[in-house]
């Protein structure tokens, strides 16, 4: 009887391990392979500095001159900016740039017939962007104020140049690169006004030259993320 009854409970204490063991795993956490880290969207926001360079083709236009000058050349100098994306992906920028330029030409004509020569040695402009990202893809629009220095002379006379304001508008695609860097292509219409060269390039009181271009450039910035 003894024995009996010490194998009930020795049946007893197995059963009841065997339960409590059983109600641990019904409570122990399940544990499943982790979801891939999903890659933040790209944001445009941000302080950024750069290089850019291209060329460019246009027109000058004097007062004595019956035919229009046709100017070309290169560019090349450096870009600042700021940007700030909304929620939407729309995207808002400030941009400025400084560039050493040499577009120029000359023609020769009825009152140039010793001949015209135009030229701007900078160009610098501050404009508004914007534009809308798709990711690491923003395309955009772009204008605002232009500044440079337009030069007119002739043969045998003294020339002369001034600073002129004007405007320019255009437009462009930048791309995101690994790390901090973005790289762009833009265009961008240039109009930088007359100025009145007058006795020093022909002797005539009056001679208003004028300066327009197309500029297409490429680009390089580093964007700091300042301001995110």
């Amino acid at each position: 009887m003894k024995k009996f009854a010490a194998g009930c409970v020795a049946f007893g204490v197995l059963f009841a391990a065997q339960c409590a063991g059983a109600a641990d795993l019904s409570v122990a956490p399940l544990y499943t392979k982790a979801p891939p880290a999903l890659a933040p969207a790209y944001n445009w926001s941000g302080f950024y500095l750069g290089v850019n360079g291209g060329g460019g083709w246009g027109h000058s236009n004097w007062d004595t001159s019956a035919t229009r000058i046709g100017t070309s050349g290169g560019l090349v100098g450096g870009t600042a900016g700021y940007n700030y994306q909304f929620n939407n992906n729309v995207v808002l920028g400030l941009e400025g740039d400084v560039d050493w330029a040499h577009l120029t030409g000359t023609n020769a004509s009825a009152g140039c017939v010793a001949g015209c020569t135009t030229s701007d040695s900078w160009l610098s402009t501050v404009r508004g962007r914007l534009g809308y990202a798709f990711g690491g893809i923003m395309p955009y629009v772009t204008g605002g104020l232009a500044v440079g220095d337009i030069k007119a002379s002739t043969p045998g006379f003294a020339g002369a140049s001034e600073t002129n304001t004007g405007w320019t508008a255009g437009g462009g695609i930048e791309f995101a690169l690994p790390g901090n860097w973005t790289a762009k292509a833009e265009y961008l219409h240039v109009d930088l006004g007359r100025f009145n060269c007058g006795v020093n390039c022909n002797g005539t009181p009056t001679d208003n030259v004028s300066m327009h271009n197309d500029i297409v450039r490429a680009g390089v910035n580093y964007r700091f993320g300042w301001g995110q």
